[in-house]
């Protein structure tokens, strides 16, 4: 099974997150962690992200309303 690494644009684009957001919840363990491709270049593994982004989901969809 191939794997696909994604640069910081395309993680943008796909989460909504912006750059420091991303990089404050990598610090926090939050985030998927990003892997080194050479001197000054990082990627993130697709398949990390995906996984990301359905945990969001399912967390979004799971919180019960605020009884008033």
């Amino acid at each position: 099974m191939a794997q696909s690494i994604l640069r910081l644009p395309a993680v943008k684009a796909r989460t909504g997150l912006s750059r420091s957001t991303i990089y404050l919840r990598m610090s926090a363990g939050d985030f998927p962690r990003a892997i080194n491709l050479g001197f000054r270049a990082v990627g993130w593994i697709e398949a990390d992200i995906e996984s990301w982004i359905a945990r969001q989901i399912e967390r979004s969809r799971s919180v019960q309303p605020v009884a008033r």
